[in-house]
C-alpha cells in the first residue's frame, strides 16, 4: 500500500541515513544505556548520580514553551518571493528593488481561536503570516484570510478574544460570550459575515487568499509617500469546505491543512500566491468618505484597483516543526526601510504587542533563533546579554550610543525613508468608534459579493451558531444583521425560529 509523504516520514528518514549516529547527552558526552536508570540494585531506589536521567528528565519538563493565545495551531512552510513587476515608484525596500528579484521567505498559516490540539477544519479566521528575509533585515507581513477584522479599537481586542475562548468557569466554548460581543459591537458584523459566508472553512492552507488587512505607508527613494494594502491571491484558486464535509474532518483528520499542505510540497506541488497591492495617496485619504485607516473596513477594488507585485512560492517542508515552526515569531513592527506603519489604530497597538508576547513566550533572545533572525544582515546594536543569548554577544563592541570607539553607525538611507513628514493633528483623548458607519460595506458584501446561494448559505450557517445562543442575544444579533439588509433580518428571524418550533 502507497503512503504519502506525511505517513511515511519515518522511513523516508532512515533511508536517507547513510551512517550510525551515536546518542549523546545534552552536553555532548555518549550514552552507553538508553534503557535503564542506575539504581541502588536491581530493585532499588534510582541515584541522584545518574546524570543522563537527570538531563533527560530535566529537560523534558521544560519542552513545551507556552502556545500563543492566538493562532495556536499552525503550518509552516518555506519558499521565495520573486519580483514580477516593478514597483519602485512606490516603495524602495530592497526586496522589490528590480523585476526577477528573489528574496527568500517562511510562512506560518493558521487557525485563530482554537488551542494547540483543536481542528484545522473549524469555522475560524484563518492567519496568514510571511517572513521575509531581505537585504535590509527582517519583514513580517501578518495578516489574514480575510481583509478586514472584526473591531477598530485595540482597547477592545482582548476581551474580543476572550470571547472566541473558554467560559472561565464552565471551560467550554460559550454562544453567549460570541453573541454578546458580538450584538454589541455592531463594527464586527462584516467581518461575521466573513466568519459565516463560505470563507469560514477554506479548504486546507493552499486555496485562500492571505491579506496584510491593514493600511501601510510605503515610501520611494525619493522619500515620496503612499499608503498601501497588500493581497495574496492564491494560484490555487479559492476553494472552500461545506459545513457538513468541514465537521466530519474535525472528528476524522483534525490536522487535515497541515498535513495538506506538507504533502503537497513532499510531492513537488509548490503552491504560490501573486501578491498584489493597493495604493492610495495622501490627498485620496483626505477625501475617502471613510476612514482608509479603520481595520473593518475595505478600499474599493473599483476606486483602488491591485497593481501585480510579484509571486511567492512554497517549495521547502520544514525540517523540524518545533524548531521552525512552533518558534517562528512573527511581528508588525518587523519592518524594513521603504516600507513604515500608518495611523491605523488596530495596527499601532500590534506594533507593540506581537514583539512583546515573543519576548514573553520564546525568550528575550527570540531574534536570535534561526528561523527569525535576519541572517542575510548582520544584527548591530546596543542590547546585550538575556536569557538563550547564543552568539558571540556582539563581542567587545560598545554596547552604548553615542561612543568614540567605533559602534554602529545610523543609516543615511534609513534616516531618508523613515523619515517623511505624516502631518497629524486632533486633541488627544479616547474618541469612540462604536456608531461609525458599521453596515454599509456589509450591505455590498451580503447584495454584491455573494450570489443568492452563497447569501443562503450564510444564513444557514449564523442560524446553525446563533440557535444555542440566550434568545435576547438572538433577537439582538438578527436587530445588527436587519441593518446590513432587511431581507437578511427576516431570513435569520424566520429560520431562528423554525429551529425553536423544531425543538419543541
Amino acid at each position: 500500500m502507497s503512503r504519502n509523504p506525511a505517513e511515511n516520514q519515518l522511513n523516508a528518514y532512515r533511508d536517507a541515513q547513510k551512517d550510525k549516529v551515536t546518542a549523546t547527552m545534552s552536553h555532548g558526552a555518549p550514552v552507553g544505556t538508553k534503557t535503564a536508570s542506575e539504581t541502588a540494585g536491581p530493585r532499588g531506589p534510582v541515584l541522584l548520580q545518574d546524570v543522563h536521567l537527570i538531563d533527560e528528565l530535566a529537560h523534558f519538563d521544560r519542552e513545551r514553551i507556552p502556545e500563543r493565545v492566538v493562532h495556536a495551531k499552525g503550518a509552516g512552510a518555506f519558499g521565495y518571493f520573486e519580483v514580477t513587476h516593478d514597483i519602485t515608484q512606490y516603495c524602495a525596500a530592497k526586496l522589490f528593488e528590480k523585476v526577477g528579484k528573489k528574496t527568500p521567505l517562511a510562512v506560518r498559516f493558521s487557525t485563530v481561536g482554537g488551542e494547540s490540539g483543536s481542528a484545522d477544519t473549524v469555522r475560524d479566521p484563518r492567519g496568514f503570516a510571511v517572513k521575509f528575509y531581505t537585504d535590509d533585515g527582517v519583514w513580517d507581513m501578518v495578516g489574514n484570510n480575510t481583509p478586514i477584522f472584526f473591531i477598530r479599537d485595540p482597547v477592545l481586542f482582548p476581551s474580543f478574544i476572550h470571547t472566541q475562548k473558554r467560559n472561565p468557569a464552565t471551560h467550554l466554548k460559550d454562544p453567549d460570550m460570541f453573541w454578546d460581543f458580538i450584538s454589541l459591537r455592531p463594527e464586527t458584523t462584516h467581518q461575521t459575515m466573513f466568519l459565516f459566508s463560505d470563507r469560514g472553512t477554506p479548504d486546507g492552507y493552499r486555496f485562500m487568499n492571505g491579506y496584510g488587512s491593514h493600511t501601510y505607508k510605503l515610501v520611494n527613494a525619493d522619500g515620496k509617500p503612499v499608503y498601501c494594502k497588500f493581497h495574496f491571491k492564491t494560484d490555487q484558486g479559492i476553494k472552500n469546505l461545506d459545513p457538513a464535509r468541514a465537521n466530519e474532518l474535525t472528528a476524522t483528520d483534525p490536522d487535515y491543512s497541515i498535513r495538506d499542505l506538507y504533502n503537497a510540497i513532499a510531492k513537488k506541488d509548490f503552491p504560490s500566491w501573486t501578491l498584489k497591492v493597493q495604493v492610495m495617496t495622501f490627498e485620496q485619504a483626505e477625501k475617502v468618505p471613510y476612514n482608509p485607516f479603520d481595520l473593518t473596513k475595505v478600499w474599493p477594488q473599483n476606486e483602488f484597483p491591485l497593481i501585480p507585485v510579484g509571486r511567492m512560492v512554497l517549495d521547502r517542508n520544514p525540517s523540524n516543526y518545533f524548531a521552525e515552526v512552533e518558534q517562528a515569531a512573527f511581528a508588525p513592527s518587523h519592518l524594513v526601510p521603504g516600507i513604515e506603519p500608518s495611523p491605523d489604530k488596530m495596527l499601532q497597538a500590534r506594533l507593540f504587542a506581537y514583539a512583546d508576547t515573543h519576548r514573553h513566550r520564546v525568550g528575550a533572545n527570540y531574534l536570535m533563533l534561526p528561523v527569525n533572525c535576519p541572517y542575510r544582515v548582520a544584527t548591530r546594536n546596543f542590547q546585550r546579554d538575556g536569557p538563550m543569548n547564543c552568539t558571540d554577544n556582539q563581542g567587545g563592541a560598545p554596547n552604548y550610543f553615542p561612543n568614540s570607539f567605533s559602534g554602529p553607525q545610523t543609516c543615511p538611507r534609513a534616516h531618508k525613508l523613515q523619515n517623511t513628514p505624516l502631518k497629524l493633528s486632533g486633541d488627544v483623548n479616547r474618541y469612540e468608534t462604536g456608531d461609525e458607519d458599521n453596515f454599509s460595506q456589509a450591505t455590498v458584501f451580503y447584495r454584491r459579493v455573494l450570489d443568492d446561494a452563497g447569501r443562503q448559505r450564510l444564513i444557514n450557517n449564523i442560524v446553525g451558531h446563533l440557535k444555542d445562543a440566550s434568545p435576547f442575544l438572538q433577537e439582538r444579533a438578527v436587530k445588527n444583521f436587519a441593518m446590513v439588509d432587511a431581507d437578511f433580518g427576516r431570513h435569520l428571524s424566520e429560520g431562528l425560529k423554525l429551529r425553536r418550533t423544531a425543538n419543541l
